[in-house]
């Protein structure tokens, strides 16, 4: 009888030690699938993954170990597996030898060229808006300005992020420029991670209504050279913005 108690704390004892490992690596995320019917399973789970990812749910360095997630989302590890080797190509997740895939980390050299990419290609969008920008638009911006504000006073982070690209959004529209809005779309999804790091950042809020109201003022006069300083200032504070807090935390390497 001895044996066979010790027998069972061993193993109680043993399932507890499991459970603390498998908890450890559980995602602590709340996220779920959004079923699309036009999509296969592996593209819902990737976009699933990736929006989790790029809203910070799924933080830098946490490992990503198949079996949970396709428990956790309610699917196969086949399209788990898939989403993970789409998002390593996208440089969101990394795989380690034996140790399996993580998120990857932000590093300051991804941070300074996806914005510098994007300061490129946002000065020339807003050139180009003011130019065609009508009248219909200048009212959408002001108004889009105005939710941006209402946004950051609800403290709503998600909701801060899609008001702030809806801003920028009806600039890409009134470049009347199809290929530059297509690449400027592409970019926006590498863009989602930095601005919800940028936002996290109440001290930044009120320099951020400041920067969208030159834009939206220089656009209204048709001023290419006052938008095209305007955004030129908005991005670099945001890059210097980023840097500092992500240091002042300890979650960005100096990786070149």
């Amino acid at each position: 009888m001895g044996t066979g108690n010790n027998s069972q704390g061993i193993q109680i004892k043993d399932m507890e030690k499991w459970k603390e490992v498998f908890v450890g690596i559980i995602p602590k995320a709340v996220y779920q699938l959004e079923m699309n019917e036009s999509l296969p399973l592996r593209d819902v789970v990737f976009q699933t993954l990736r929006q989790a990812i790029l809203k910070g749910e799924l933080k830098p360095g946490e490992r990503l170990m198949e079996i949970q997630l396709a428990q956790k989302l309610g699917v196969s590890r086949t399209p788990v597996r898939e989403a993970i080797r789409k998002l390593e190509l996208e440089g969101l997740v990394l795989m380690i030898p034996r140790k399996g895939a993580e998120v990857a980390e932000i590093t300051i050299k991804d941070l300074e060229d996806v914005l510098e990419v994007r300061a490129a290609l946002e000065e020339l969008a807003v050139c180009d808006a003011c130019e065609n920008i009508t009248e219909e638009q200048i009212l959408a911006l002001k108004e889009a300005a105005d939710n941006f504000q209402a946004a950051l006073e609800s403290d709503d982070l998600v909701k801060c992020a899609e008001t702030d690209m809806a801003f920028h959004e009806i600039i890409y529209s009134a470049t009347n420029n199809k290929r530059l809005l297509q690449i400027l779309n592409n970019l926006r999804e590498q863009m989602y991670r930095y601005r919800m790091e940028y936002l996290k950042e109440p001290g930044t809020h009120k320099l951020l209504l400041k920067e969208h109201e030159a834009i939206y003022s220089a656009l209204k006069k048709h001023d290419k050279a006052e938008a095209g300083s305007a955004i030129r200032i908005h991005i670099e504070n945001q890059r210097r913005s980023i840097i500092s807090s992500l240091r002042d935390a300890g979650r960005i390497t100096e990786q070149v």
